[in-house]
């Protein structure tokens, strides 16, 4: 039913471990940030005390969510430098400066 984007002879390569383990992180940090919005919501329909120490755990787990965000990026470009080597005709290795040959001399060095 469904056409797959992908040929029946292509796989998709596996993520490397550190990268892996940082987006499980990330989605339990987003995912426990998501039930602590949910008690400060109900904390603050219902006016309870709880609202303030749920409204500084959710701050706190936006944050860490934000740094696990980071460490993904971070992972991944760790594991890209491992993987091709940092001379490589990659975007990133481009950025870091060597993406252009060095220029040729004009005149021959005397002999």
């Amino acid at each position: 039913m469904g056409v797959s984007r992908r040929t029946e002879g292509t796989r998709r390569r596996r993520l490397p471990d550190e990268v892996r383990a940082a987006a499980v992180r990330a989605w339990l940090s987003f995912a426990f940030t998501l039930v602590c919005l949910m008690v400060t919501v109900l904390a603050s329909l219902a006016g309870t005390w709880v609202l303030l120490p749920a409204l500084l755990v959710t701050a706190l787990g936006v944050l860490t969510s934000t740094w696990c965000l980071l460490d993904i990026w971070i992972a991944r470009q760790v594991a890209a430098q491992r993987t091709w080597g940092t001379g490589t005709g990659t975007a990133w290795a481009n950025a870091a400066g060597t993406g252009r040959p060095p220029r040729r001399r004009r005149h021959p060095r005397p002999a």
